[in-house]
């Protein structure tokens, strides 16, 4: 089977080499020629675990290809998926430009049935915008060639997209032919063939899905967080109440670890897009509205901390930053809580040294040389007041505290965005610990 995919970002290099991987001839297309001739040479332009190889092995075996013209294979394949970007608007909207030029070309240059698969995350209503777009190009050609559009959102973490690709819980596809629903059924067989988890609906509904997801996923974030946030007025311990009710079945205990909020490139966008959404149609989502309030806020807890604890006496204190990316095995740093907390703390006159595993060169492009960049956790550390521990990689969990306190200055203090350490090992070792809801 033969498939193009346009748009070589995180969903669509992912899809492409996945599919590949299963015998699938994939063709990824992008109007970036620098980054084309990359991915021609081997280079992965993004940082996910295991995907350079999965890229080189595939295009070696001769079933990835690259090209920045999508009419060079169009004839050749079956489904184009389109997963290009849709940015936010100012307003929160999503910018559908990209999706929109993807369907013209698509409507420009095909010449046999050919289904567009829409696999970005756009709002309700985006399929429909496609297909006019399609006719309207073939109208210009004058030209009367069948095809089918749908929806296919990803449901992909970074950090282990590879893995939710292999073996996703479901694979949701929305789809208005029986046509298109046998083709997409047959390209991902291979992927389900131990328990077929395809659930075909209508396309509405598969492009609500998507945002219904991440908007819920980002609910259980802002609540949890919303109840730390009680828990430490109160005297309470937030990780005894997220065991007390993850342990009920009706609830479940994923998606309930408090911490300094949530960011990256979906729940953020995906939250304003579903308000924007609803909004244009003269619906207030009120929930999800206190989901984004929360969450904004979240990001500056643990300055809030930092400074009541120095009781506002911070200008000129040297802080370490462990942790750049908006989560684990990923240089993303789009909405990262990180770049809210450095903004404070260099408006605040603080020097900042920070270390990331991954995001220091992505880091470094966005803020410059405002903050010092330490080779690793250690060298962060050096004659700092405080370490900010933001996100939660491996590396992070289970230091040297006493190489540690003999490299900061006195009466070091940890401000745990995470929740991940101990308090009385590390006041056994001679620090202070401040954390989130206990």
């Amino acid at each position: 089977m033969n498939i193009a995919i346009v748009g070589t970002g995180y969903v669509g290099l992912v899809s492409g080499a996945c599919f590949s991987e299963m015998g699938v001839d994939v063709t990824c297309v992008d109007t970036d020629s620098a980054k084309i001739d990359s991915l021609k040479k081997g280079i992965v332009p993004i940082y996910e675990p295991g995907l350079d190889s999965l890229v080189k092995k595939n295009a070696e075996a001769g079933r990835l290809h690259f090209t920045t013209d999508l009419r060079e294979c169009l004839d050749d394949v079956e489904v184009v998926f389109s997963a290009v970007g849709t940015p936010a608007d100012e307003d929160g909207s999503a910018d559908l430009k990209y999706v929109l030029e993807v369907a013209k070309a698509f409507g420009r240059n095909i010449r046999k049935f050919t289904i567009l698969v829409t696999k970005s995350t756009v709002p309700v209503g985006t399929a429909a915008m496609v297909r006019a777009v399609i006719e309207s190009e073939l109208e210009k050609r004058g030209e009367k060639i069948e095809f089918d559009v749908a929806s296919n959102p990803e449901f992909l973490k970074e950090g282990a997209a590879i893995k939710d690709f292999m073996s996703p819980d479901r694979v949701v596809v929305g789809v208005d032919s029986e046509r298109a629903k046998d083709v997409m059924a047959r390209l991902y067989r291979p992927f389900l063939i131990n328990n077929f988890r395809v659930i075909f609906m209508d396309i509405p509904s598969a492009e609500m899905t998507k945002y219904a997801a991440n908007a819920m996923l980002a609910t259980r974030i802002s609540f949890m967080n919303d109840i730390a946030n009680l828990c430490d007025l109160l005297g309470a311990n937030v990780d005894m109440v997220r065991k007390g009710i993850g342990t009920d079945s009706r609830i479940g205990n994923k998606f309930l670890y408090p911490g300094c909020g949530y960011g990256g490139s979906c729940f953020p966008k995906d939250v304003k897009a579903i308000i924007k959404t609803a909004s244009q149609h003269g619906y207030r989502m009120r929930v999800v509205s206190a989901v984004e309030e929360v969450n904004e806020d979240q990001k500056k807890i643990l300055f809030r901390k930092f400074k009541d604890y120095f009781h506002g006496d911070i200008a000129g204190k040297k802080v370490a930053v462990w942790g750049l990316s908006f989560k684990p095995e990923t240089d993303d740093m789009r909405e990262a809580p990180s770049l809210s907390l450095i903004g404070s703390l260099l408006e605040a006159g603080c020097e900042i040294v920070a270390y990331d595993p991954a995001a220091m060169e992505e880091c470094n492009r966005r803020i410059g040389d405002r903050i010092g960049y330490a080779k690793n956790m250690y060298d962060a550390v050096i004659d700092a007041d405080a370490i900010f521990h933001v996100t939660e990689w491996k590396e992070f969990r289970l230091p040297s505290w006493e190489a540690i306190r003999r490299l900061m200055k006195p009466d070091p203090v940890i401000f745990d965005g995470r929740n991940i350490y101990d308090r009385a090992e590390l006041a056994a070792a001679g620090f202070a610990y401040m954390c989130i809801g206990k």
